[in-house]
């Protein structure tokens, strides 16, 4: 038994506090919490402070936090009487001055903080914090407010349910509007970018093309090529840049840009792919709480710069001797900690994996959102490893103990829930499955039939550097397939096929039929082959999601 599960158990035994099972709900669908004489209000609780940190070592147990919690589907029901509206003033409670807040700001004295005209009292909650103190400890005394303005998509009403938990009274409105005029907005400079790409989130920024963009052009142009953010676009001057190169933490050498010019020069083809492509299918099966992508978190383009396995040959490193190699960017959260990731060594150093510091893209500099003025390219692996705006590479015997290595980008088994998961028993997804989307025709539309067939259009890739050999459409359920017709890139040599494939088909369809279901599948030069239905490979973070693409379109006669 884990040390948090035993705080917990034995808090729940001396405070009398209910069941997982019962504290647990769908925040949706709960209606025995909407009253309070249930347990969702601490006033029946016999220690209302033990009660909220109780809560607060069961959200841990959950995996619960400002990073994580947004993904899942049963959140704690606690507060949630209808009529509360979160941070606004409660009549009933006392009004403190943001002298007497700003007076708590550690253990010792407390730990308070605002939301709106709301003050809370979360001295026992930090410590339980799964993403850690040092976050929440940036605004004790003070606000919250500009935390959730960085982390936008985490100001949900599930985590603004568990604040209320400890609330304490009120802020003036004087006050309140004081703190509002004095936020400064992290995404406020962000680059402009293409009118084409449709937002699945502004902050942080994250937008995909029209799938029937992607199949236009096997290198992705810029502006269309996908955008996946985490944290607000760093604002970086050339003349400013420099990267640190790490052993253990211990800095080895800094490279300003022009240093970094020495090596020599490469350039490679290559897609790159968030891990949640097509999440909006798999979402189907069951509800899932993330960025709702289509197909088309994924592009494909040359990526130019310097070797990696250079740079670290400059540095003598043992690969015998270490483990990772583990990369941060310029881009911050509040508390001054960066995005970070790590690939295998093994990767790192081998030329033949092309791991590329690039800092061009289709032959031009590297765009704000793309990672100017340089970013790691690891081909063949999920996104999330392909570090923008690099700032530090730490040779380690351990991964990155960032949230996005440890606690996301993570697969499962489909019965895994936000009950029972534990994020330490899954490794970090690294290579990508074999993929194929059809892109045109797209769900929906009415195509025309032209001598009996109609067009069908799409991208297939495999990760690890394994090479599409075959993609196999059917609009009769799979009773006959017809294989497409591929383009690639014909320069790649073998184990090195880091760029997409696009395809196209002619498909013969029945004159009298006025809709027809179209399905894709590829097969990568192992004989990966993706799996039918989504069913069987869903996974409560809706990664990793290659199952058959599967549209159904009208027939114009």
């Amino acid at each position: 038994m884990s040390l948090r599960w035993k705080i917990f158990w034995e808090m729940r035994q001396r405070s009398q506090i209910p069941s997982l099972q019962v504290m647990v709900r769908n925040y949706n669908t709960c209606k025995e919490c909407s009253t309070e004489k249930k347990y969702g209000s601490s006033k029946n609780i016999k220690n209302p402070m033990l009660y909220t940190t109780c809560i607060a070592v069961a959200a841990s147990v959950l995996g619960i936090s400002y990073y994580t919690l947004k993904y899942k589907r049963n959140v704690y029901a606690f507060n949630t009487t209808q009529n509360i509206k979160y941070g606004q003033l409660q009549k009933d409670m006392k009004t403190f001055t943001l002298e007497e807040v700003g007076k708590h700001d550690s253990k010792e004295k407390g730990i308070w903080v605002t939301f709106g005209q709301g003050v809370y009292d979360i001295t026992e909650f930090v410590d339980k914090h799964p993403g850690g103190s040092s976050k929440i400890m940036m605004a004790a005394g003070g606000s919250i407010d500009p935390f959730w303005m960085m982390f936008a998509n985490h100001n949900t009403s599930e985590i603004h349910s568990l604040l209320e938990s400890m609330r304490i009274g009120n802020i003036s409105e004087e006050d309140a509007k004081s703190n509002k005029s004095n936020l400064y907005d992290p995404y406020a400079n962000e680059p402009v970018r293409h009118k084409a790409l449709k937002i699945n989130g502004n902050k942080p920024f994250c937008a995909e093309p029209s799938p029937s963009l992607l199949v236009e052009s096997f290198l992705t142009p810029v502006p269309f090529f996908y955008v996946r953010n985490h944290l607000p676009v760093p604002e970086i001057e050339l003349k400013d840049y420099t990267l640190e190169l790490a052993i253990e933490g211990t800095t080895k050498k800094t490279l300003d840009f022009k240093a970094l010019n020495k090596y020599e020069k490469r350039t490679i083809t290559a897609a790159v792919m968030c891990g949640g492509n097509r999440r909006s299918e798999m979402s189907k099966v069951k509800q899932l709480k993330g960025i709702n992508w289509n197909v088309g978190a994924v592009g494909n383009a040359t990526w130019t710069g310097v070797r990696l396995c250079d740079v670290l040959k400059d540095l003598g490193v043992n690969e015998d001797a270490f483990n990772h190699v583990q990369f941060e960017g310029y881009d911050l959260d509040p508390s001054g900690m960066p995005y970070g990731a790590s690939i295998p060594i093994s990767k790192a150093i081998d030329p033949r994996a092309d791991v590329i510091l690039a800092y061009e893209m289709n032959g031009e500099t590297l765009s704000q959102d793309h990672g100017f003025p340089v970013r790691v390219i690891v081909p063949g692996v999920v996104g999330a490893r392909n570090v923008k705006w690099l700032s530090k590479i730490n040779i380690s015997k351990e991964e990155s103990q960032s949230q996005w290595q440890q606690g996301d980008y993570k697969g499962f088994s489909p019965s895994t829930t936000w009950n029972n998961v534990d994020f330490n028993k899954s490794p970090a997804i690294q290579e990508m499955p074999v993929v194929s989307a059809i892109c045109d025709p797209q769900d929906t539309d009415t195509i025309e039939i032209k001598n009996g067939k109609i067009q069908v259009k799409g991208y297939a890739w495999s990760g690890g550097g394994r090479k599409i050999i075959r993609v196999d459409v059917t609009n009769d359920k799979g009773k006959t397939w017809h294989t497409a017709d591929l383009t690639e890139d014909l320069q790649a040599n073998e184990g090195r096929h880091w760029s997409w494939s696009l395809w196209n088909v002619e498909l013969p369809v029945d004159k009298k039929s006025r809709e027809v279901e179209i399905w894709a599948k590829a097969v990568d030069s192992s004989y990966n082959v993706q799996p039918e239905s989504f069913n069987n490979i869903y996974n409560i973070r809706g990664l990793l999601c290659n199952a058959y693409h599967k549209i159904k379109v009208q027939l114009k006669q």
